[in-house]
């Protein structure tokens, strides 16, 4: 029994080996590289790549503080927080009224949810192209309402595109949590005079936290990286850290650079799932 739980475990340790753990050593490997002189990289160690990133090199050959990438990191974050905290106030009454269906609708309901994963993720941003376009029936009404300029290539834009992208993955856990609850707790608080914003703050939110965590998780974590929002919706013009990788590996050719900041965006999201780990444990050692 001892040899088959070893062996058993060797396909999933080959397959960690040569998807995750190799590719992740090799990108640390590049981004201590030399760039190449005509792009790519060159085998050395030097950490210019991370020193690149809150510093700029002058004309005296000193390095002066340069706040440029930090912006970019700044505006990341900010994207995907925004893009987080509305997926949050809009599924939570969704994933409610979802939850109180007959089973029939709930799994209706659900199915529409989750559509969006049948299609690829481009055509999906290139629908809001159309749909944010100027003749498109937000454009329309935009314009209709007096609207100066156009809806699309804007930081608005770009959140739609995120919130409309990764809004299934908040639904889906907060639904789960909200499903469990048990009736006759919110019945309890309408008869203690509880109001119903009373009941859903007291009541409800405690109650499904763990939902909206795991779907604060599931929705914060890809928005740091996303690429084709911002490039397409928002046309390139406000950089996240997910197009400056890109840029750095396309058109910029450095790779060392790019795969510093790649490792830089793969320490916040390991930041965020650490913290939300502990924050896990020590709650199930309350409830304990």
């Amino acid at each position: 029994m001892r040899g088959f739980r070893f062996w058993g475990l060797v396909p999933a340790w080959a397959l960690m080996l040569g998807t995750l753990i190799l590719p992740v050593g090799i990108v640390i490997l590049v981004s201590f590289a030399h760039r190449g002189a005509y792009g790519g990289f060159e085998w050395g160690f030097s950490t210019d790549s991370y020193r690149e990133i809150l510093f700029t090199e002058g004309w005296d050959d000193e390095f002066e503080f340069d706040p440029k990438y930090l912006v970019i990191v700044g505006r990341t974050l900010l994207y995907a927080a925004l893009t987080t905290l509305i997926c949050i106030v809009i599924a939570l009454p969704v994933a409610y009224v979802i939850a109180n269906q007959k089973p029939r609708m709930k799994a209706l309901l659900i199915y529409l949810v989750t559509l969006p994963f049948w299609v690829s993720m481009i055509v999906r941003v290139y629908a809001w192209l159309i749909i944010l376009g100027t003749d498109g029936l937000l454009g329309r009404i935009w314009r209709a309402l007096g609207g100066d300029g156009g809806l699309l290539f804007t930081p608005g834009a770009t959140l739609v595109g995120m919130v409309y992208s990764y809004m299934p993955l908040m639904i889906l856990p907060v639904f789960a949590a909200i499903e469990k609850l048990d009736p006759a707790l919110m019945e309890a608080g309408a008869d203690l005079y509880g109001s119903r914003w009373t009941t859903a703050r007291r009541v409800i939110l405690p109650l499904t936290w763990p939902g909206l965590a795991a779907g604060a998780i599931l929705v914060f974590v890809p928005a740091i990286g996303t690429v084709l929002e911002p490039t397409l919706l928002g046309g390139g013009k406000q950089m996240v850290m997910g197009t400056l990788i890109q840029t750095q590996f396309g058109g910029g050719r450095n790779w060392p650079f790019g795969a510093a900041v790649a490792l830089v965006l793969m320490a916040m999201v390991m930041i965020v799932l650490i913290v939300n780990a502990r924050r896990a444990g020590r709650l199930d050692e309350a409830l304990a």
